[in-house]
């Protein structure tokens, strides 16, 4: 499997469920939390018609003519989300097109909504090509690396499978 966001996402958020999904085994149908997620992006796209654009192997939010913007239910990994946004301004910037990152938390823990944004500088790109290296290596790994075991396991769409 090629690196896409989604990769890149999990890599940071756990190097198991970045392997699992990687090697193909799709377990976030039946998540609830992921249909929550789902939901929320699909209201925030009927509002705009510059949404929800497929490119290569990425599916971005929105695209304007200054912000690539990623939406996310909340900040609870924003590592993650951080580079998996800088991920496509990559895949943008590789075809031509240049712009700023916006992350746009519509549930900040709850509270209210967050935005950030970003550029793709060449020290973050040289990080980005190192990660995408990694994640390369990880998938064609023969073991599965072990369960992380933190708190935010029980939200998972992989639960399950690591624990039961």
């Amino acid at each position: 499997m090629r690196v896409n966001g989604t990769l890149i996402n999990y890599y940071f958020h756990c190097k198991r469920q970045c392997y699992l999904h990687g090697n193909r085994l799709n377990l976030e149908d039946n998540s609830e939390i992921v249909k929550i997620g789902k939901a929320l992006h699909e209201e925030k796209a009927a509002k705009s018609s510059n949404s929800e654009i497929m490119i290569d192997n990425i599916c971005l939010d929105r695209l304007t003519s200054e912000y690539l913007t990623e939406i996310k239910k909340s900040d609870a990994d924003e590592e993650a989300c951080k580079w998996q946004l800088l991920y496509y301004l990559f895949v943008l910037k590789q075809k031509g097109i240049e712009r700023k990152g916006k992350l746009e938390f519509i549930e900040k823990n709850k509270s209210g909504n967050r935005i950030m944004i970003m550029e793709l500088t060449e020290e973050l790109e040289e990080q980005l090509l190192h990660y995408i290296d990694e994640i390369e290596k990880l998938l064609l790994e023969e073991e599965i690396p072990e369960a992380i075991k933190k708190k935010c396991c029980n939200q998972c769409a992989y639960y399950e499978y690591c624990y039961i």
